[in-house]
């Protein structure tokens, strides 16, 4: 019945009609005449696309989520089209809607899977509660290029963290009554130098081991869409490649969902010189597989009537359209209760989730002497400063569009909250607010922090910030990066720690009071000096809505600290690009001595993080000293909490195939489960590893291939883990 359905409706759309169903317009009301980061009229785009809904050429809207406002257009394209066909309405959910969540690389550093798939299933309640009907999330890129600002939101740089990442948020968001769109479809992490938008050249053998695993898993989870990439991948715009989105998308893994395009990415081909003009860019785009083109304005699509040779692309395209809305339940309840609406974006039960998301995804990168957690009764004073501690705008992250800001817990009021009356809170800035050089296009949408307020003198007010923790018993000082210095088109060229920052930092400690650094970040920073010198370090990334209350769990011990780096995290920009899982060299001798002038060892491993208390690992054990090819052998180890109070630990279990057909990375992440530990408890946690986690893809064999060959095997706390066995495959 349902074929039935959409066949019935797809014979009675004219071509132009089809081109539309084809068709995403953004849609926003920005303030002045003209916007020059988007290149068109911000007062005629929202009249044009109105105008199109109106005679059916519009399958799609972006940047809605006012549920009268979707209300409204649903009836302008249901009463204007005669076919009474609802547009589907896409947002970018990306790390929550009004509840906002830590950043997506934060989320993946908690490593739970369970607390990722609860966040995303309370960001598409939100969503579809608003009339939203399908995010453009998750990010799924692999990135091992910490200077490209969109690490930000994605997994980090492990292909098997990646994949179960990529499901846990598509399981989230679809089970949460939304359409799942995993991007940038593929090898967009891998940009020139992290410059966003450059092309990217991947090998063969690293894109299907590396860079295709996180979206193969999001699309056996079930994802119902999958979003191109702007660039040229190895030559060829990944949006215009049918190899990439026929052959390996559709007839490899079997996806049946759709594919929409990037931003303006189909018109994007003939820019690239790849096709001649808008018509061809329509054309190319519709045969590679793209279904559904997000346009600006003046879509490429627009042509698609015109090309006959595409009838047969366009009439399966339509029809996947068709599919989704009906699936969805658009086709017979197009509307939104805008009641309902207000009453599930109020929802408490959102904001003890995000809390409870925030203390699971800090990392705790140093902890000497036990500084932390802070005893609230044996103080009498807290000097908290830098003006990222009570910035909210900081405090949830970029990539937020509906959020409210009123309701955003800072570090400095999370703090106050918990430390009691008996503890006095003190803050200073302490430096100037560092603004980007360039502003992003983002900045529209509520980028820009506040400027320092008139008559600020920076060097009296970093006097008073150290005189305050001076005279304080311990010095809480929050740096990292501006939000709007990281994500979509914020790449930078360096690591550094922004303005003055490192200056106050350096001033504080020098007072001698006890300091902790609160990392807000989205990516690892140049604190070279810190780790040296700071005693404690919690890099609580972006942390959210509940940001500030979550932080202050984790300083007084409410909470202890559980997440674990998704990146390796380098001494320097020159080190790029830096990851664990490399091959080994002619001189592994000399592995970590490549240059002079400075360490070749990171400054904290991939899976490194502390907590508030310690374990030891022990017995490690194969079910079978030898299996063959195909079997799968089980590997057990002992974990033990050697502390004196419960704590989580992400037990991590790595494989390195000694020799073969091919040479393969000295680790490689094969396992990982977060438990929680009373004091003195013993645990013994298995993992499977079979011919899934030992293939790999050769690039002469051009297929995946099973070696017989000797495995070693390592379990711990990090990527550096010591305990050690191995086992046989025949």
């Amino acid at each position: 019945m349902t074929e039935e359905r959409i066949e019935a409706m797809l014979a009675e759309l004219s071509p132009a009609e089809k081109a539309g169903q084809l068709t995403q317009y953004f849609y926003f009301k920005l303030p002045g005449e003209v916007d020059p980061a988007l290149g068109v009229d911000a007062g005629e785009q929202p009249r044009a696309v109105e105008a199109a809904l109106g005679r059916g050429g519009v399958g799609s809207l972006l940047f809605v989520a006012d549920p009268a406002e979707t209300n409204r257009l649903q009836r302008l394209a249901i009463e204007g089209n005669p076919h009474g066909i609802p547009v589907l309405f896409g947002f970018d959910v990306i790390h929550g809607l009004r509840t906002i969540f830590p950043v997506p690389i934060a989320m993946a550093a908690s490593w739970d899977p369970e607390t990722i798939e609860r966040g995303q299933a309370v960001a598409a309640r939100e969503a579809r509660a608003v009339g939203i009907h399908w995010t453009f999330a998750p990010m799924v890129d692999i990135a091992r290029d910490p200077r490209w600002g969109r690490i930000i939101e994605g997994a980090g740089e492990d292909p098997f963290l990646g994949a179960a990442v990529a499901a846990a948020q598509v399981r989230g968001f679809q089970g949460g009554g939304i359409i799942a769109g995993p991007k940038h479809f593929a090898g967009y992490g891998a940009s020139l130098g992290g410059r966003d938008y450059d092309e990217a050249n991947i090998s063969e053998y690293e894109l299907w081991n590396t860079y295709l695993p996180p979206f193969r898993a999001a699309v056996e989870a079930g994802a119902g869409n999958i979003m191109t990439a702007y660039m040229d991948l190895n030559g060829v715009p990944a949006s215009g490649s049918h190899w990439l989105l026929t052959k390996v998308l559709r007839d490899t893994w079997g996806f049946t969902g759709f594919v929409v395009s990037d931003a303006n990415a189909v018109k994007s081909l003939e820019t690239h010189g790849f096709a001649a003009d808008p018509a061809d860019a329509g054309a190319r785009g519709v045969l590679a597989g793209v279904d559904l083109e997000m346009a600006v304005s003046e879509p490429a699509y627009d042509h698609l009537p015109g090309v006959p040779e595409a009838a047969d692309a366009i009439d399966a395209s339509v029809r996947r359209i068709l599919a989704a809305k009906l699936r969805l339940g658009v086709l017979d309840e197009p509307y939104v209760d805008e009641d309902r609406a207000r009453e599930i974006l109020a929802d408490p039960q959102h904001r003890a989730v995000a809390r409870e998301a925030a203390r699971r995804s800090a990392v705790l990168l140093r902890n000497e002497g036990d500084v932390l957690p802070l005893d609230a009764a044996a103080l009498g004073s807290i000097a908290v400063l830098g003006p990222l501690a009570d910035s909210r705008r900081d405090t949830i992250g970029p990539w937020v569009f509906d959020f409210d800001l009123d309701e955003t817990v800072t570090v400095l009021d999370g703090i106050r909250r918990a430390a009691g009356d008996g503890v006095r809170v003190e803050y200073a800035q302490g430096i100037p607010v560092t603004q980007r050089v360039f502003p992003s296009m983002f900045d529209m949408f509520g980028g820009n922090r506040p400027a320092d307020p008139d008559g600020f003198d920076p060097a009296l007010e970093l006097a008073s910030a150290v005189d305050l923790a001076a005279a304080s018993d311990v010095a809480i000082v929050v740096l990292g990066e501006y939000q709007n210095m990281i994500g979509e088109s914020a790449s930078r060229s360096s690591l550094e720690l922004p303005g003055a920052q490192l200056e106050l930092l350096q001033a504080v400690a020098a007072t001698g009071t006890p300091t902790v650094l609160l990392v807000m970040n989205g990516r690892p920073l140049d604190l070279r000096w810190a780790a040296g010198h700071v005693p404690a370090i919690l890099d609580v990334w972006y942390p959210g809505s509940q940001g500030g209350n979550a932080v202050a769990d984790l300083l007084f011990g409410a909470a202890a600290p559980g997440g674990k780096l998704p990146f390796t995290w380098p001494r320097t920009a020159g080190q790029i690009p830096m990851f664990y899982g490399h091959t080994r060299s002619h001189e592994p001798q000399n592995q970590y001595r490549r240059y002079w002038d400075e360490e070749s060892t990171p400054l904290f491993p991939f899976g490194h993080g502390l907590t508030y208390s310690t374990f030891e690992y022990a017995n490690l054990s194969v079910s079978a000293g030898s299996a063959g090819v195909d079997d799968e052998v089980t590997v057990s180890v002992d974990v033990t909490n050697t502390g004196g109070r419960e704590a989580p630990e992400v037990v991590q279990l790595y494989l390195h195939q000694r020799h073969g057909r091919a040479s393969r990375p000295v680790r490689e992440l094969k396992g990982f489960t977060r438990v929680v530990l009373a004091a003195g408890e013993t645990r013994r946690v298995t993992f499977t590893v079979g011919p899934e986690q030992r293939r790999y893809w050769h690039a002469a064999v051009r297929d995946w291939v099973l070696d017989a060959t000797t495995f070693d095997v390592w379990a711990g706390g990090s990527s550096t883990a010591e305990l050690t066995t191995t086992f046989e495959v025949r």
